[in-house]
């Protein structure tokens, strides 16, 4: 039995306890606690325990930089997902050579074990202690809006009091400190050889432009050496999945410098595809009783102003255009113009549809949905590929309900979300609920309705029967919601889907139904995106496939590569047929040789290759060739052809030969 008060060392001896939670907050394992105290361990490979890991390792960094550049100022350093950063400000940008040097030294501070020692300073103790250090004297002033201060600031400095780590030698010496929050792992050697450096960037202070840039060396941290392999060969893979390598390899999108960054041009084979995911789409929304509407890509900004986008998003809008402004023979204004926006969100439009005329509470749920264009204007350098654009294409859904409705289209739009996802091909979910963040100016509404509301998603996403992970302060502007998180084919996980509860649009714009009653009553909202954009969801299922298409999404699903030119008529009337089927068919009949020519369509990702030559063509068969250099030999035509319009009707991925038998 531990004797009170103790320590977490003698709580939990086991080496893979690297903190605590104490009556629910994480504390170092040398934190000292009573009998009345609520206790639980945190083990390195859990989140909480990764997250302190890395923290950990980026001081390891950072003590590394100082020592073989000891001029070096420091920004900050906190955990990200998968590994960590730490911001540097020097006379020389780094180089590969550096980081060599630096991941010796960091070699060196594991090997030493120094111990994170934990210290409580007042401010002005702060600022003596870290005279030299500009940033992090900064970070001091802005104690309390840490949110505000930087991205990951909240690690260095919060609302509570400061504190600065030491890192103390064997001999009792303070080899280095740091101003931070922690928690850490208790020494350096937890730290092990499952880390590694892996990247160098620049990097405004305090993300603003107006700072001055940094550089920022980017790593990982994992608790084993063989899981920092495993994360390599991810990193390998994903690479090589790339939408962006693909897209070009593919002749599928481009961003031409002459339209503007963030601004996509799908090329022929990208918007045959791109056409068949919108169309599946369609045709899965009229059947499941959607209605499809229509809007303009600009309006006045009156209506932003009153749906609250001026309010709340303006940053990431489009500045004003000014029209119909008219002047006179002499230059005087005679008719102010009006400002209109390009518009980043289709929902206000499709609040005026609702709008439009009186409604009955027997048209609810109406659900108005529309492939609209939206325009964002997002920092260049956050735009990614097809992930992060300017210019995109919303699946965008808004449905109008009683409140005795809503708990039952929520669980119909979240099992529409998954099935129609599962069609796509993706099926490793997990959700996320978004709620607000008390106290946070962002968030309009009455904080009863935000309760109601988040609670009701609550009860919705834990009746799925998926994992539910809560995303605290991640809600929007108006009101919670349940992001649908998808796995892809090698394991990383992408935000899908987002189903949102609104009670403020409805009333901001005094949209009302009729009632049994007769009385006039506010409908709630529900906004439903599944794909979030199209582009971006192009990009997913591009990556989850690595562009080797299920034969119904294919831009080219079958190419006939004849044995010799003498066949070529044979295989063409195969092609006509197909044709005649819908099946994106075509022959090869160029001069190159068949090995060349089957070599270039599986480059091409090309599903289903037939082959023929004189025993095909006097047996009236064909063979097949799949992706992976398997093949049926010998097959009835009109056998092949069956089989080749099953396998898209049935939306079927084929890679090899039993995949289409």
């Amino acid at each position: 039995m531990t004797d009170f008060p103790a320590d977490g060392f003698a709580l939990f001896p086991d080496r893979s306890v690297v903190a605590l939670r104490v009556n629910g907050e994480l504390k170092d394992l040398a934190t000292t606690v009573t009998a009345d105290d609520q206790v639980e361990p945190v083990t390195i490979d859990s989140a909480d325990g990764l997250s302190i890991l890395r923290h950990s390792t980026a001081h390891v960094l950072a003590q590394a930089v100082q020592r073989v550049k000891p001029q070096a100022n420091l920004g900050i350093g906190p955990p990200v997902t998968d590994g960590f950063y730490y911001d540097f400000q020097v006379d020389e940008p780094f180089t590969p050579e550096d980081l060599k040097v630096i991941k010796k030294e960091m070699e060196r501070i594991v090997r030493e074990n120094q111990r994170f020692v934990r210290r409580v300073v007042s401010d002005d103790e702060a600022r003596a202690e870290l005279a030299d250090e500009p940033f992090k004297l900064e970070l001091i002033g802005l104690k309390g809006g840490s949110a505000e201060a930087a991205e990951g600031a909240s690690v260095e400095v919060g609302a509570g009091e400061l504190t600065i780590y030491d890192n103390v030698t064997r001999d009792g010496e303070t080899a280095w400190k740091d101003l931070c929050r922690g928690p850490h792992v208790p020494g350096t050697r937890l730290i092990g050889n499952g880390w590694d450096l892996t990247r160098i960037a620049g990097a405004y202070w305090r993300g603003s432009e107006k700072n001055p840039q940094l550089q920022r060396i980017y790593g990982t941290a994992w608790p084993t050496k063989d899981e920092l392999r495993a994360y390599q060969h991810r990193l390998e893979e994903a690479a090589k999945r790339d939408h962006r390598k693909l897209g070009k390899e593919l002749d599928l999108f481009s961003f031409p410098d002459e339209i503007g960054p963030g601004l996509s041009v799908f090329h022929p084979k990208g918007g045959i595809i791109r056409y068949e995911i919108e169309r599946y789409m369609r045709e899965r929304l009229l059947a499941s009783g959607y209605e499809v509407v229509n809007t303009p890509h600009i309006t006045k900004g009156d209506l932003f102003m009153t749906s609250g986008h001026l309010q709340w998003y303006a940053d990431g809008m489009y500045p004003p255009m000014v029209l119909d402004e008219v002047v006179d023979a002499d230059g005087h204004v005679s008719r102010e113009g009006q400002e209109y926006y390009l518009k980043p969100m289709n929902c206000p439009f499709h609040n005026l549809i609702f709008r439009s005329r009186g409604r009955s509470y027997r048209e609810l749920p109406l659900r108005l949905s529309e492939f609209g264009s939206v325009y964002r204007y997002e920092k260049s350098g956050t735009l990614s590929g097809l992930t992060r654009v300017r210019g995109m294409t919303q699946d965008d859904t808004h449905i109008y309900v009683t409140a005795d409705q809503v708990k039952d289209e929520l669980t119909h739009s979240l099992d529409f979300v998954l099935q129609t996802l599962r069609d796509y091909g993706l099926n490793d979910f997990y959700l996320e609920l978004s709620t607000k963040e008390d106290g946070n100016p962002k968030f309009i509404g009455d904080d009863a309705l935000w309760t109601e509301a988040t609670e009701t998603l609550r009860e919705v996403a834990e009746a799925s029967g998926l994992e539910l992970v809560p995303d605290p302060g991640g809600a929007a502007f108006y009101g919670p919601k349940i992001s649908v998180q998808a796995r892809d084919a090698i394991g990383r996980t992408w935000q899908m889907s987002t189903i949102q509860l609104d009670f403020n649009q409805p009333e901001r714009f005094e949209l009302e139904y009729t009632g049994p009653d007769g009385e006039k009553h506010r409908p709630v909202m529900i906004h439903r995106a599944l794909f979030g954009s199209v582009e971006r969801f192009f990009a997913i299922l591009l990556e989850h496939y690595a562009g080797a298409f299920p034969v119904w999404l294919a831009p080219v699903q079958v190419v006939a590569v004849p044995v010799a030119a003498e066949y070529g008529d044979y295989l063409q009337g195969i092609v006509a047929d197909l044709k005649t089927k819908g099946v994106r068919a075509e022959a090869d009949h160029s001069d190159d040789r068949m090995q060349k020519k089957i070599r270039t369509h599986t480059t091409q990702k090309v599903p289903l290759m037939l082959i023929a030559g004189e025993q095909d063509r006097s047996n009236g068969t064909v063979s097949f060739r799949f992706r992976d250099g398997t093949q049926l030999n010998g097959i009835p035509v009109d056998e092949a052809v069956a089989r080749i319009t099953g396998a898209i009707s049935e939306r079927t991925l084929v890679n090899t030969a039993e995949d289409l038998a």
